[in-house]
């Protein structure tokens, strides 16, 4: 007598549900720009979402803990003259958002630890670089400050937000880029174009150094993520608008290690990513559903493991990173799905009898702290995040001040070709002398503005009783 034999795992059984009513956000006006990201993303701290606005560009962050309704008036951040399009939290800040817009910018925004009082409007820098409206950022996931965009113009830019500088420009895209992804530690990147390419970029080097051709054989746009172990899981449409999800190996292009066939929709499948338990989140756009798969190391390879739907089709979603879900209620994820006037929280969860910390489910997980300096990477280094135990649950650390230390405009500033006659020389050592003084109370105001940052650290521990 033949006898199937269900395929082992911790996570066939993971469930979704969502939050009480009174737990989500309400009376949120979602942006309605038609533009395929996410328009949402969230930290253990923060939820910010891209909103309907007057007169250019605003999103809106909320501490976690302000659930129920928003009220109409709460404050934005409104420093875009357009439409803002995409945002992403520093993985190694929880207080640091980076935005772009259509006004051809991105902005890097120091966001306080409480709720904001009036609309904050003054970026810690602006980069300005691309000549279209800018589509995509994306931070780097173990480098400190390094943030890459990616604009209309079809140009990648790497940026030190540290000083405000570029540092690496990449034009090898003919064509609107789609998505933009890391690979663990940040040595390369895979990117999709609408020139129907997947390439894979080594940024260092300023060269793509594999590409495929129509992963996905149909015309509408496709998404592509790095995963844990170097290969590259995509979403796109088949030549007859199926959606159709591949896993690819990027030293061996030719074939897929996985392609599948899900359903026929229109809407873009954005896929969310969890290294920890090599699991991946399926959300389309006007779906009312998201469909979740493991990625293993035996045939079939990617797993379909169950869907949760709802009644109402999502506009967007946020992904918490794994250091903010809550390990006493075995949760492993937990979604936040943007819906016409409000945000539902959506927990995924591995049913346990035990309430003991459950090891198996929580191996260590990226933590907070940068593993290198720009410097460093920009000179050839790698490094895997550095990683922190779940044990304990994880606790945002205060608010940290990203100092952007310009390099002076004056040094690079072209000479004013004015004859000496025209210039007063008496005035040459007043000038030095002033200049000298504000050298010196910059850097009087850097000491004190450390000192006060250690003993409010300080005041915490005590707090807390850690100290």
């Amino acid at each position: 007598m033949s006898r199937s034999i269900v395929r082992q795992s911790k996570f066939r059984h993971v469930f979704g549900q969502a939050v009480k009513a009174e737990q989500g956000y309400d009376d949120i006006r979602v942006s309605k720009v038609t533009w395929d990201s996410s328009f949402c993303a969230v930290n253990p701290k923060f939820l910010a979402v891209i909103v309907e606005s007057s007169g250019g560009g605003a999103f809106l962050v909320l501490p976690l803990s302000k659930t129920g309704r928003v009220d109409k008036n709460y404050p934005l951040v409104i420093g875009h003259s357009g439409p803002v399009l995409d945002i992403d939290w520093c993985p190694h800040d929880d207080n640091i958002l980076a935005s772009c817009s259509e006004d051809c910018t991105a902005m890097v925004w120091q966001i306080p630890d409480h709720s904001l009082t009036r609309p904050l409007s003054d970026p810690i820098v602006v980069l300005e670089g691309h000549s279209k409206r800018v589509g995509i950022v994306t931070w780097h996931p173990t480098a400190r400050n390094i943030l890459l965009t990616a604009g209309s113009d079809n140009l990648i830019i790497i940026w030190n937000v540290g000083t405000g500088e570029p540092l690496i420009s990449m034009d090898d895209h003919p064509d609107l880029i789609y998505s933009v992804s890391w690979n663990r530690n940040g040595s390369l990147f895979c990117t999709t174009c609408k020139d129907r390419r997947l390439r894979v970029c080594d940024p260092r080097k300023r060269e793509v150094v594999a590409e495929r051709l129509a992963p996905h054989e149909g015309i509408r746009p496709m998404r592509a993520i790095f995963i844990r172990d170097g290969n590259i899981f995509t979403t796109g449409f088949t030549r007859m608008s199926q959606r159709e999800l591949g896993l690819w190996d990027p030293t061996n292009f030719e074939e897929p290690i996985a392609l599948l066939e899900l359903d026929t929709s229109n809407g873009v499948l954005l896929p969310y990513y969890d290294a920890d338990a090599n699991m991946v989140y399926l959300c389309g756009k006007g779906d009312s559903s998201i469909r979740y798969f493991e990625i293993t190391e035996e045939p079939p390879y990617v797993h379909y493991l169950s869907t949760f739907s709802s009644k109402e089709p999502q506009r967007g979603m946020g992904f918490m990173p794994k250091r903010g879900v809550d390990v006493t209620k075995c949760e492993i994820a937990r979604l936040y799905k943007l819906l016409d006037k409000k945000c539902e929280p959506i927990t995924m969860t591995v049913p346990r009898k035990s309430d003991l910390f459950q090891d198996d489910l929580y191996p260590d997980t990226a933590g907070p702290d940068p593993a290198m300096e720009p410097e460093e990477w920009l000179d050839g280094r790698d490094e895997d995040p550095i990683l922190i135990s779940m044990r304990d649950g994880y606790v945002p650390p205060k608010s940290r001040e990203l100092k952007v230390a310009k390099k002076n405009v004056l040094d690079s500033r072209p000479t004013t070709r004015r004859s000496m006659s025209a210039l007063d020389t008496n005035s040459l050592p007043l000038l030095e002398r002033l200049l000298e003084e504000i050298q010196n109370l910059k850097a009087t105001v850097l000491s004190q503005e450390k000192r006060i940052c250690d003993l409010e650290n300080k005041l915490s521990q005590y707090a807390n009783g850690t100290a």
